[in-house]
């Protein structure tokens, strides 16, 4: 593998915006680590970018698990001696749960999911980023427009991504000294088989169910592409992506 490949990990590699980004980092040149729970999905991923290691590898990963993600990281170093880029993209929600509804397992699986496995990763590729040769490198946070305004019965997921912005705060001040950029995508509406539901109706803050427009995940995924394209002396902090049409802008 020639030695100026960079090296990227997505998390939450094996459907919708994941894979979306998978493909577009690894066309445009990047060696891309698949992680996620399903070992097929990731296959598929794989199979999609007809990639083979060590361009495209895959390590079945579960984010509420600290060993899993000890061994995903470790898995990297092993094998390419360096990261690039984290793409933080794995993340869960409870859909449409009224808050007096919610049980402790849902909120904890959701915080566990979207903000400590995010830290968890971003930890550990923040000491590597830190001790490779050459210094430094590149995470991003999938954030949500709900890291900014919520939805109805949205509860854990609002809370997470709204701390998912200070977790993209913090890590863009205490990196610099280490040439560690993070910045932060916050997307509306990606039409993944997740958000079918959207283009059907949706909960509005009115009370009323009403469809939502969309938008393709490969315009998130060239998104993510430009934001990993920067130099380290550049850094998109965030960027909000969204379907024109969708009612974020004025919701309420």
């Amino acid at each position: 593998m020639d030695p100026r490949t960079k090296i990227a990990v997505i998390t939450g590699a094996g459907s919708g915006i994941g894979r979306a980004c998978a493909l577009a980092l690894y066309g445009d040149g990047f060696s891309v680590t698949l992680a996620g729970r399903r070992r097929h999905m990731l296959e598929e991923t794989a199979a999609i970018a007809k990639a083979e290691p060590p361009r495209m590898l895959v390590v079945p990963t579960d984010v509420t698990d600290p060993a899993s993600i000890a061994a995903l990281f470790a898995t990297v170093e092993a094998t390419y001696g360096r990261i690039d880029l984290l793409f933080n993209n794995a993340g869960t929600s409870t859909r449409n749960i009224a808050v007096e509804d919610l049980t402790y397992e849902q909120w904890s699986n959701v915080v566990a999911t979207n903000l400590t496995g995010a830290f968890l990763c971003a930890q550990h590729a923040f000491r590597m980023m830190k001790n490779q040769q050459p210094r430094g490198g590149r995470i991003i946070n999938n954030g949500s427009v709900s890291a900014h305004v919520p939805r109805r019965n949205s509860t854990p997921y609002a809370a997470t991504k709204h701390a998912l912005t200070g977790l993209t705060r913090s890590l863009s001040l205490d990196g610099r000294e280490y040439d560690i950029a993070c910045g932060q995508i916050d997307i509306g509406n990606a039409a993944t088989t997740r958000n079918e539901d959207t283009a059907r109706g949706r909960l509005q803050a009115s009370g009323r169910v009403e469809a939502e427009a969309r938008i393709d995940v490969n315009d998130v995924a060239r998104g993510v592409a430009y934001m990993a394209s920067l130099s380290l002396e550049a850094n998109v902090q965030f960027m909000t992506v969204m379907a024109t049409k969708m009612p974020y802008i004025g919701r309420g």
